[in-house]
């Protein structure tokens, strides 16, 4: 059975910074796809960044680039998300979602965590 289970969210003020990861179980991690997507209340689930699964190829909302960072551990079967800068429109929850393209597995969604960026 997968498991995609966030942690790392919380409150934070506007400029500050928080690290977001997820732990991946129950699948071949280095076989997938990873990205974190992200839904504010009343809107629409949006992606923020994506990983390969090497961790060779990296893209990004153009919201947050220059201020998110992902990355991976494939000897951990984690991926984070350093989100700095933070402004109180990154206020979301915020998923991690698990996808192999050959053959297709997926995709696998955590339960998400919460990010408030308010003062």
């Amino acid at each position: 059975q997968v498991q995609l289970v966030e942690s790392g969210g919380g409150l934070v003020q506007p400029g500050g910074s928080l690290r977001l990861s997820c732990a991946a179980s129950g699948l071949i991690f280095s076989s997938y796809q990873m990205t974190w997507y992200r839904q504010a209340p009343g809107k629409e689930r949006e992606l923020v960044a994506t990983i390969s699964n090497t961790g060779g190829r990296t893209d990004y909302a153009e919201a947050v680039k220059g201020r998110f960072t992902i990355s991976r551990d494939n000897g951990k079967n984690t991926v984070s998300l350093q989100m700095n800068s933070l402004k109180p429109e990154d206020t979301a929850v915020y998923y991690c979602n698990a996808l192999r393209s050959f053959p297709r597995l997926g995709p696998y969604w955590g339960q998400g965590t919460q990010v408030t960026v308010s003062s």
